[in-house]
């Protein structure tokens, strides 16, 4: 039987918070505490995909595994696909993309997502919560996810549209997405292989690439909202929280 692997893409120039995965929270850099949280999930090895020597050399400190990888992907899953092919292709069958910026996430959840796709069939695999309140459905920040249906614990839904703001949302089933996709090997290496979508790059959101190209995306509740860090100011929330 094949594995589970667990690829964490990542890289210092974020536009909007250059440096992030190296900022500390509790004296940790936040790289490392999503290093540990997908650890402690055990469903998978676990790497950090990285053009950033820098980031290696934390993450190898800290007894994780961290490889080189390009400087020139658009998105952090052609990140995951370069390390997955290099290294792990003829070993795992599903690979976990978790995105560097989300310190708090559960274990559990990401144990949860494995655990919907090994018993479903679709391309990919996502997680969403709840959305508490109006200014999330205002925050171009948080990306949101529209399904046909309620979600319900047990249930994998298909995805109908990601979007960061819309106007119309009255009487939609709308829900706050999480930054963690599970690829299939095969669906991961078709990913790639699709030159990037309009909505994509209108968006500036990876996975209309795979909706845009008819790939079968589903959703599974999320018991929490891991915040991911794409500012200073999210990151100021997330040390509070963690303390």
């Amino acid at each position: 039987m094949k594995k589970i692997a667990i690829i964490i893409p990542t890289r210092l120039s974020a536009s909007r918070f250059p440096n992030k995965p190296l900022a500390t929270i509790n004296n940790i850099p936040m790289i490392i505490h999503v290093l540990n949280r997908a650890k402690e999930s055990e469903v998978g090895e676990v790497y950090v995909a990285t053009p950033d020597k820098e980031i290696l050399d934390v993450v190898q400190k800290n007894g994780g595994k961290a490889i080189l990888t390009k400087n020139n992907h658009y998105s952090g899953s052609d990140r995951v696909h370069e390390l997955y092919a290099d290294n792990l292709k003829n070993h795992v069958d599903l690979i976990i993309n978790l995105q560097g910026d989300m310190p708090n996430i559960k274990p559990q959840s990401i144990k949860k997502l494995a655990k919907l796709m090994r018993t479903n069939s679709c391309d990919i695999g996502t997680l969403a919560s709840y959305i508490e309140n109006d200014e999330e459905i205002e925050d171009v920040n948080i990306v949101k996810v529209k399904v046909d249906e309620n979600l319900k614990n047990d249930k994998f839904l298909r995805a109908k549209d990601f979007f960061r703001k819309s106007n119309i949302l009255k009487d939609e089933k709308i829900y706050h997405h999480i930054g963690i996709y599970a690829f299939t090997s095969v669906a991961l290496t078709k990913y790639v292989k699709l030159p990037r979508s309009k909505l994509e790059i209108e968006r500036n959101l990876e996975q209309m690439r795979g909706m845009e190209n008819n790939m079968v995306i589903k959703i599974g509740l999320c018991d929490s909202t891991p915040l991911g860090v794409d500012t200073q100011s999210d990151l100021e929330k997330i040390i509070k929280e963690m303390n």
